[in-house]
């Protein structure tokens, strides 16, 4: 029943209200699966090519690491000033050194040119010996430079043995050996360009004139010019 105030209201499907459905040709369908077809496809060749890019940057870097050149590493073993007590030893002065060169590379040579090695003190060179001609030195291999300074090839006077003495009463007389050369590096048939090499050991000796522990097998700065 209803009231006075309200009417009753019926509901009509006319053409406005109903649902419209849609009716796809197979034209239509065919068209869609082609292009879900061809975006599977695109992905898939992206896939394989990021995959591919990827696998090329890894064997690359790991090529780069492998033939990427590592300076030679120069360790100072021993060193010693022989009669630095003596008031007079500068007319008899000894400096001997003793180095080791290691090529720590994989597959990658060595080529030195004349080496060279110097003694400073007080960043004064006092003395210089010609350490070995041209060398070639395989991969992982190691070579020992020794030499013995005096007369010709160092030059002490009374006033710098004085300083070496005046060093010593304090406990440490402190050197530096400088190691020069020219090197390139040979990677299978391929010769790199030369660098100026210089390889600086600081070295320090006790009262008695030989190498101190804290500066025995000890690694030495390389850097190239």
């Amino acid at each position: 029943m209803h009231s006075p105030s309200q009417l009753p209201v019926h509901h009509t499907n006319t053409p406005e209200h109903r649902p419209i459905k849609r009716h796809h040709t197979a034209r239509y369908y065919v068209h869609r699966v082609k292009e879900s077809l061809t975006t599977r496809l695109s992905k898939l060749i992206c896939a394989i090519f990021l995959s591919l890019l990827l696998i090329v940057g890894i064997i690359t870097f790991i090529l780069w690491l492998s033939l990427r050149p590592h300076r030679p590493r120069f360790f100072i073993h021993d060193f010693s000033v022989p009669g630095l007590g003596l008031e007079t030893g500068f007319e008899n002065a000894q400096i001997a050194f003793n180095v080791t060169a290691r090529n720590s590379n994989l597959n990658i040579g060595i080529y030195y040119g004349s080496i060279t090695g110097s003694v400073y003190y007080r960043d004064q060179k006092i003395g210089s010996t010609p350490l070995l001609d041209s060398y070639y030195e395989a991969p992982k291999t190691t070579k020992v430079l020794a030499a013995v300074l005096s007369g010709a090839t160092l030059n002490i006077n009374n006033e710098r043995w004085m300083e070496f003495n005046n060093d010593r009463s304090k406990g440490t007389v402190a050197f530096r050996l400088e190691i020069t050369s020219t090197i390139r590096f040979r990677i299978s048939t391929w010769d790199s360009k030369r660098h100026g090499m210089h390889a600086n050991c600081d070295v320090s000796v006790g009262p008695d004139g030989m190498i101190l522990p804290s500066s025995r097998d000890v690694r030495c700065p390389v850097y190239f010019t």
